[in-house]
């Protein structure tokens, strides 16, 4: 190819929150396939906190992003050449690729060939109908294990995963209860994504208002904070209750690891249980996932908000906003269209 590959690379580690000169707009040549692998075009870029994981030296379930190397990135993209059997040119694809505009990997970074959906925005394969909504399906319904007439908690619950959550508790017959870090996000919950109640954790007494907005007590926390937001939540867990850990984005800033949940023998004396997660535990249901959550939002029982801004050099500010609390719903960046 004679096109050019514009990158975005790790320039070094953050210290703390990222700041834009964490990261170096480079350009390279547009890499070549070997067997085994695809070269893909990317369209969308998916910004979520496990970036700013990714960008550290801790160790995970995926390896730090090198210096000088691409940022990691869950995508949706365009196969335009394959040395993979089963993965045809002009196929789109979910994959875990990189911030630029193409990339070569390996056929089992592939997690989905992509077929359009009447009504559904091909953007939505990578937010609801992607890595955001298989978090929420598969963290909810198979760690949290919520019964109908149960409440289900959920922190972070005007983000991508945690608006999604929500509304599958719902649909399971469940009592919805949100935290969130404004009264206009509290607003969008509870009149236009159906919760039963949020909370606006800044400007009360959480402690408080939980007994208020779970009467009943939490038998779900689906956490994606951490932190004292864990620890309240704990002492309000029902007995054989359960946490699911999704991610701690209160912590994921710190430069040293902080200690872990003080209240965490509520799990002892509820007999309840504290479980994470990551998607890749159950790759083999995604379609089984997709089904289900494209079935719910065409029956109007989803209801989702893409947050979507164009070109490969507005990924580093994006991903900023995810700190900063100044989105609602799930983050994306547009690089091309797909070629018919």
């Amino acid at each position: 190819m004679t096109e050019v590959n514009r990158q975005v690379l790790l320039r070094k580690r953050p210290v703390g929150v990222p700041t834009v000169g964490d990261f170096e707009a480079t350009e390279a040549a547009v890499g070549v396939p070997e067997a085994g692998e695809v070269l893909l075009k990317n369209l969308y870029l998916s910004i979520d906190p496990a970036i700013r994981g990714w960008m550290s030296e801790a160790k995970s379930y995926l390896p730090p992003i090198g210096i000088g190397e691409p940022i990691r990135s869950g995508t949706l993209s365009q196969i335009v050449d394959s040395k993979a059997d089963g993965w045809p040119a002009g196929q789109i694809v979910q994959a875990l690729a990189a911030w630029e505009s193409y990339s070569v990997v390996s056929s089992r970074l592939l997690h989905g060939k992509v077929t359009s959906i009447e009504g559904i925005p091909l953007s939505t394969m990578l937010s609801v109908l992607g890595g955001t909504g298989l978090t929420a399906y598969f963290g909810l319904l198979e760690v949290g294990d919520p019964q109908e007439g149960e409440t289900v908690l959920v922190s972070a619950a005007a983000g991508g995963v945690g608006s999604i959550v929500g509304q599958i508790a719902k649909v399971k017959g469940c009592r919805a209860v949100g935290l969130t870090g404004s009264d206009e996000k509290c607003a969008w919950l509870t009149e236009e994504l159906g919760y039963d109640a949020a909370i606006n954790y800044k400007t009360t007494n959480l402690r408080l208002a939980l007994k208020e907005a779970c009467p009943s007590g939490i038998d779900v926390f689906f956490d994606s904070v951490g932190g004292e937001i864990l620890n309240t939540a704990l002492s309000r867990l029902n007995r054989h209750g359960r946490v699911v850990v999704c991610g701690a984005i209160s912590q994921i800033n710190e430069a040293k690891r902080p200690p872990g949940p003080s209240n965490y023998l509520q799990l002892l004396a509820k007999s309840a249980r504290m479980e994470g997660f990551t998607t890749l535990d159950f790759a083999s249901r995604y379609d089984e996932a997709r089904a289900d959550l494209a079935r719910w939002i065409n029956e109007g029982q989803i209801r989702y908000r893409d947050d979507i801004v164009e070109g490969l050099d507005e990924a580093p500010a994006h991903l900023l906003r995810l700190f900063s609390g100044e989105h609602r719903g799930k983050l994306l960046v547009k690089l091309a269209d797909a070629e018919v």
